[in-house]
């Protein structure tokens, strides 16, 4: 049954050029779908055209009957002073006015019994319960908590959230009022580890459509079943997640450079021939020139394809500076407060040359205030902070600003980095400032712009301790890819925080999780980590299990079976076994980080290792008691 249907959909905003140029494409019920595309290919607008927030210039858009839509990225207007709690019981307005309906009912039915009261009320019960009415306050506690929506959100004004909090309000909102079809567009953007976590899982179980436009490459291998491109307009279909999508894209790419070529060769060896015939024609055989014609006509044809053309990589490389030392950096004791509340206390850390550290953990415990301490753009309530002699730092901040905003990116380039007008232009078109681009006032570049600029300027100074806070906001998957092939080279200490898996996974080497106001230090790569931690929750539950079934009074101790030492023993070996399984899992994972595919496939048979050995934990306790 298709859900949705796109007809040859066109739309422009300026004379001559159009941003959706004959768009078709179909979406099957049921079916999670990502939306791909540079910066400006007209994915948002393909999003507000199907909300109805914009009108195409032609085509059609056919819904099924009775299907909703909702768009995460709009964020609607609510009344003046309503909290975060009167926006998220919004989504069950109807469950509402069912309740207050059959309440009227009731008292009612306490003066007249007629058949049809009666048949009402047994009709709104019946939607009531199929409605889920019965279960709402549990849904919302439970989409609220995953989405990190606190108890003093709930409390707070929906008008004082900032933009991020809204987006996170608003996506729960959608989520509760059972929403048909779901338009994500960069739906993670705001939301930590955690609660992207907790969204894929409810993508993958959601029995809706989705169609999600997102730059987290790691969000669109996991949701997303297939791939539409929107490219000059028009949609290419790709059967499979994001990581197909990289290489089916690559293999046409050489496949259309294959045609392109024998078409010229082609092009080439016709015209010699056409150049022949018409050179024999004037000795005397006129029968010639037609079949000249005729080849001209075909190279006329062939001469129509363009070339294929890839976006540019980066060919940049950080300037760095020798590490000699030790330490680059120490942290002894640190604690920090904010208005009365400890973001962390009792941080003791060491930090040698040469590694790479990804510093992870929920929105608000405190990581890009960790950094600034580090960079001494803050002080510590309590503790030292000490950073080698030979240390040079360089810090890429969540939120990039400029010395003067009027100034032109040449400009600042030319003022801030004191390099020459042609290494300046250089640098700037090697992170996509070319042409007019580098004319135009840093104030006026977008967030992603200026992150780009920000890193270009870093990369003319001597470093060898780099700090990045969250690198990847803002970024296009293209910007992205710009960032890893620079970082790629880079050999000295590395320190980022960042909610990008994909990006995390390539490059940590050593992870620390701020939780609770302590790091959970973990040396290994990021998805050794979640392995670990996978681990470590595994054996709470025993633990917990362990309390709960143990007996609040031992009247005596039961007689071993003789056979129950080799029942242990036997247990043990498997216990054992699976243990070296899931630990030689933990190191194909490693070795396959850049392929994301086989790391699902890994992580899946992961999922059911770690199930069987907790089956063992629990008969092997039993067997103990």
């Amino acid at each position: 049954m298709t859900d949705l249907s796109v007809n040859n959909l066109v739309k422009s905003f300026e004379v001559g050029r159009n941003v959706l140029d004959g768009l078709s494409f179909t979406v099957t019920a049921g079916e999670r779908i990502g939306i791909l595309g540079h910066n400006g290919c007209g994915k948002t607008t393909l999003f507000r055209i199907l909300t109805g927030e914009l009108r195409a210039d032609e085509g059609e858009i056919a819904m099924a009957p009775g299907k909703r839509l909702g768009l995460i990225s709009q964020i609607p207007v609510y009344p003046e002073g309503w909290t975060t709690e009167m926006v998220l019981k919004d989504a069950h307005r109807r469950l509402y006015d069912i309740s207050a309906r059959m309440e009227e009912l009731t008292e009612r039915m306490e003066r007249d019994q007629s058949p049809a009261l009666l048949r009402e009320y047994d009709r709104l019960q019946e939607d009531y319960r199929r409605l889920g009415g019965y279960e709402m306050d549990v849904d919302r506690a439970r989409v609220a908590n995953g989405l990190d929506i606190s108890p003093a959100m709930l409390g707070q004004d929906f008008a004082s959230l900032s933009g991020g909090e809204k987006t996170r309000v608003n996506l729960a909102r959608l989520i509760l009022e059972n929403t048909d079809i779901l338009l994500l567009d960069e739906p993670t953007n705001h939301l930590d580890l955690r609660a992207t976590e907790w969204l894929e899982d409810y993508l993958l179980h959601f029995k809706g459509t989705v169609l999600a436009i997102s730059h987290d490459r790691y969000f669109l291998d996991k949701v997303v079943q297939r791939c539409i491109e929107i490219n000059d307009g028009k949609a290419e279909f790709y059967s499979g997640n994001y990581s197909f999508y990289v290489e089916e894209r690559q293999h046409r790419f050489e496949e259309k450079l294959k045609k392109y070529e024998r078409d010229q060769a082609k092009i080439e060896q016709l015209t010699r021939a056409a150049e022949q015939m018409h050179l024999w024609a004037f000795m005397g055989n006129d029968k010639l020139h037609k079949r000249a014609f005729s080849m001209e006509k075909r190279i006329e044809k062939l001469s129509h394809s363009e070339k294929p053309t890839q976006q540019r990589k980066l060919n940049v490389k950080f300037k760095e500076r020798e590490f000699v030392g030790d330490e680059v950096l120490v942290m002894d004791g640190i604690e920090k407060s904010f208005g009365g509340r400890t973001l962390f206390t009792g941080l003791d850390m060491l930090v040698t040359g040469g590694e790479r550290i990804a510093l992870v953990g929920d929105n608000g415990t405190g990581k890009s205030t960790l950094v600034k301490l580090i960079m001494n753009l803050e002080k510590p309530d309590k503790g030292w902070l000490y950073l080698g002699p030979t240390v040079r730092t360089a810090y890429l901040p969540q939120l990039v600003g400029f010395s003067n905003e009027e100034r032109s990116a040449l400009d600042t380039m030319l003022y801030d980095c004191k390099c020459e007008p042609q290494q300046a232009r250089d640098r700037l078109a090697a992170f996509g400032f070319r042409g007019e681009d580098v004319l135009t006032p840093v104030g006026a570049l977008s967030g992603g712009e200026k992150s780009r600029l920000r890193l270009c300027m870093l990369m003319g100074g001597d470093i060898n301790f780099l700090i990045l806070d969250e690198p990847t906001n803002h970024l296009d998957i293209a910007s992205r890819e710009w960032m890893e092939d620079a970082l790629s080279d880079y050999e000295q200490t590395l320190l980022f925080v960042s909610h990008d898996r994909y990006f995390i996974e390539k490059f940590a080497t050593r992870v620390w999780e701020l939780r609770d106001g302590q790091i959970t230090d973990y040396r290994g790569s990021y998805g050794e980590f979640r392995a670990w931690r996978d681990r470590q929750a595994l054996v709470g539950q025993i633990e917990k299990q362990r309390e709960r079934e143990q007996p609040k009074e031992k009247k005596g101790k039961p007689e071993r079976p003789k056979n129950n030492d080799k029942a242990i023993q036997k247990l043990e070996r498997e216990i054992a076994r699976l243990e070296e399984k899931i630990a030689e899992l933990d190191r194909e994972a490693e070795a396959n980080g850049s392929d994301y595919q086989k790391l699902m496939e890994i992580a899946a048979e992961k999922e059911e290792q770690e199930a069987a050995l907790l089956e063992l934990y629990e008969r092997w306790e039993a067997l103990n008691e």
